[in-house]
């Protein structure tokens, strides 16, 4: 039935933050024209969580009725992934670890930032 997702990042400095998922990150692009960039992602899955209580996303709500999400890039192993991204320049917080996952978090040129978590939870990846 579905073919893919398509995820929507706003920024306040999209040109940035795209020429940092392009050549820090490395995520493989087509060119729509106009530097409008669109971007292969890791593998993904989805989950729904409440608006309410301690993990609530800052902000809250939702905007003209579409779904509010945040974006938590996973890995394998932490320690490697932020390794891998201290070399080419990218500071985490020391991570936690939360029942579900070890996290941490990065920023991107923006001010915005993605989540970054080695799970320890079931996941479906491989589904």
């Amino acid at each position: 039935m579905f073919t893919g997702a398509h995820l929507l990042f706003y920024s306040a400095d999209p040109d940035a933050d795209r020429a940092f998922l392009k050549d820090v990150l490395g995520f493989k692009y087509v060119d729509t024209g106009h530097n409008w960039l669109i971007f292969q992602l890791p593998t993904a899955e989805g989950a729904m969580h409440p608006l309410e209580g301690p993990n609530q996303p800052a902000g809250g709500g939702t905007d003209a009725g579409y779904m509010l999400a945040t974006c938590w890039l996973m890995c394998g192993d932490l320690a490697v992934t932020r390794a891998e991204l201290a070399a080419k320049g990218v500071t985490t917080p020391e991570p936690q670890t939360e029942r579900w996952g070890i996290v941490t978090s990065f920023p991107l040129p923006s001010g915005a930032k993605f989540g970054l978590y080695q799970p320890l939870h079931a996941t479906a990846l491989e589904l």
